[in-house]
């Protein structure tokens, strides 16, 4: 991941925390999360000179990265787990 796309990513997340802090995401219409992200995905579009659907699209896929990289770091603790919990060799 680039510095920009780190910055990109960094900046939507924390505008996200700030406008969604209220709501379940677990709970609320994707639509409505995505309606509520559209002032600063418009903003970052307007200083790139790029079209939000670029935004959202770099968005989602730098999210989805992160989310893959997560997991996957959270897969090779777990497998490195001996039979009462301790984790072992995990570096």
């Amino acid at each position: 991941m680039t510095p920009e796309d780190k910055n990109l990513l960094e900046r939507i997340n924390e505008y996200a925390d700030r406008v969604l802090k209220d709501f379940d995401p677990q709970k609320t219409r994707v639509s409505f999360q995505l309606e509520k992200l559209k002032p600063i995905m418009e903003e970052i579009a307007k200083e790139q000179n790029k079209t939000v659907e670029e935004i959202f699209i770099k968005y989602m896929d730098l999210a989805s990265q992160v989310t893959v990289s997560r997991e996957t770091k959270f897969q090779n603790t777990i497998g490195n787990m001996t039979k009462y919990g301790d984790v072992h060799d995990a570096f």
